[in-house]
């Protein structure tokens, strides 16, 4: 199927992606005399759907499981158990034809040094067996012009190289794009032209599936978020709800003797310094300032919730645990 004739994704309302009781389960780690190998548990029951036209967020730190993930939507692994689809084909028995029609960024890509950047490029298109109809926007867009494409990838450094990564996997134009760490090692310009490629390819009907330990921009272009921990789906919701769900720090400065807090809802961790008064702030932020408002606030500060915050409140008190559940 061309690139032409390929029906707009927005023409169907079955899921892009969809997984049922996802697991994938390695025999490794370290041997113990009379215990064998430990199994790492690397994906536990993950079940999950993604929509068409929407960029979703797939958050964990590393070794959480992000990788054992797309490379078992691609069918690059075999699952331990449960089953997935994505663009309506069995990620098993329909591997090869899915392959043809997402567009694929693998985490530290790698490449063949002796070729140039355009022989790189027309390698991945007729492996996709699409042509690359965004090429030469995406270049131009990404600040790789001709000059460097002629150049050999050995040559690189590994902003181009990552670069490079993404043209060729959107140069098709692609239903899907599966990103795994899409901006690692992107400066912070390029960075927010990859960023409105995305919001563009969504507007258009596009769908985008992306891994990321960067949370700032998860939160900044993605509709959907999915946090994973040691394999396992710990919450799946729009960015805005998770948002809604952390507390606030706020600061107030008053003058005169300070105010009870206590009793107003949502309030809690209040520590009084001075004329200084620190708390968190759970809910709705119009109740709170209702509350407050006196003569005799001098200052007020409320820091916005962020998506960090949120996500460190999934893997508190975990720091130490692997995808195998040991410490």
């Amino acid at each position: 199927m061309s690139a032409v004739d390929t029906p707009h994704p927005g023409a169907s309302t079955e899921p892009v992606i969809r997984t049922d009781r996802l697991t994938k389960h390695y025999a490794g780690g370290l041997h113990r005399p009379g215990h064998g190998s430990a199994t790492i548990r690397a994906l536990n029951a993950v079940s999950l759907e993604v929509e068409p036209g929407e960029i979703f967020g797939f958050l964990g730190p590393n070794g959480a499981g992000k990788t054992t993930m797309i490379r078992t939507l691609l069918g690059y692994l075999h699952a331990t158990s449960g089953s997935a689809t994505v663009l309506g084909l069995d990620v098993v028995n329909d591997s090869v034809a899915l392959r043809r029609r997402v567009g694929y960024l693998p985490g530290g890509m790698a490449t063949y040094g002796s070729l140039t950047g355009t022989a790189s490029l027309d390698y991945y298109a007729d492996l996709q067996q699409r042509e690359p109809v965004r090429r030469a926007e995406l270049a131009e867009r990404l600040q790789m012009p001709e000059s460097d494409l002629r150049r050999k990838v050995r040559d690189y450094s590994r902003g181009m190289r990552q670069k490079l990564g993404v043209i060729q996997a959107l140069q098709h134009d692609p239903e899907l794009a599966i990103l795994d760490e899409p901006t690692e090692g992107l400066d912070p310009l390029m960075q927010l032209a990859f960023y409105e490629i995305l919001e563009e390819l969504r507007d258009a009907g596009r769908t985008i599936f992306m891994s990321s330990h960067y949370l700032s921009e998860v939160e900044r272009i993605c509709n959907r978020v999915a946090i994973i921990r040691t394999g396992h789906l710990m919450a799946l919701q729009h960015v805005d709800e998770l948002l809604a769900r952390r507390k606030r720090r706020v600061t107030l400065r008053w003058r005169g003797g300070t105010p009870d807090l206590s009793e107003i809802p949502g309030i809690a961790d209040v520590v009084v310094f001075r004329d200084r008064i620190t708390a968190t702030l759970s809910g709705d932020v119009a109740p709170f300032v209702r509350a407050i408002a006196s003569p005799s606030l001098v200052d007020l500060l409320i820091e916005p919730a962020r998506l960090e915050e949120v996500f460190y409140e999934f893997y508190a008190g975990d720091e130490a645990e692997t995808p195998g559940g040991a410490a």
